[in-house]
């Protein structure tokens, strides 16, 4: 939970999906072994820093999809509102702050694709993490940042603090 007139976004690209049939179109994909543990790892990951969103937009391609259910299957202590939301899919990170611009929770967990979640993760903090990961922003990368605002309409580039920043690693 975050104290009144903060705002904490949780910034995470799906986990490792799979190449393994051609003929599924990308939107379609699942995701892999590895991208599953990783998934629960990062739900675990959340709940014991206490990291639990109250609402959850998440595009709406089957392997954030499926990031997200394997990561709810953590023992979350929140039953987050979560909404699929198509204009997600491979968004640019405008799109993506539009979409925060109308979010309702205080604690708000965005899950998407690269190119456009990396972009938006440098793009709101003050201070960028200093991992060599973050970059490159892997599959499974979480940022958490926080905010100085009563509502998410308020959000502004640049003005976020980082809390923390996660690449789970898959392995068993």
């Amino acid at each position: 939970m975050t104290p009144s007139g903060h705002r904490r976004l949780i910034l995470t690209r799906h986990t490792k999906s799979a190449w393994d049939d051609p003929g599924t179109a990308d939107h379609d994909r699942p995701l892999n072994q590895r991208g599953r543990r990783a998934a629960l790892e990062l739900g675990e990951w959340l709940n014991s820093r206490g990291y639990e969103p109250d609402q959850v937009l998440c595009s709406t391609a089957e392997r954030t999809k499926e990031t997200w259910s394997r990561m709810a299957a953590a023992p979350l202590e929140v039953t987050p509102k979560v909404e699929f939301l198509s204009a997600l899919y491979h968004a640019a990170p405008d799109v993506m702050l539009k979409y925060l611009s109308k979010a309702t929770g205080d604690c708000v967990m965005m899950i998407g694709h690269n190119p456009g979640i990396a972009e938006f993760a440098a793009r709101l903090p003050a201070r960028l993490p200093v991992d060599p990961d973050f970059q490159r922003y892997p599959t499974g990368a979480t940022l958490v940042v926080d905010f100085q605002i009563d509502n998410w309409a308020a959000i502004k580039a640049g003005s976020g603090s980082v809390l923390d920043f996660f690449v789970p690693s898959g392995r068993d």
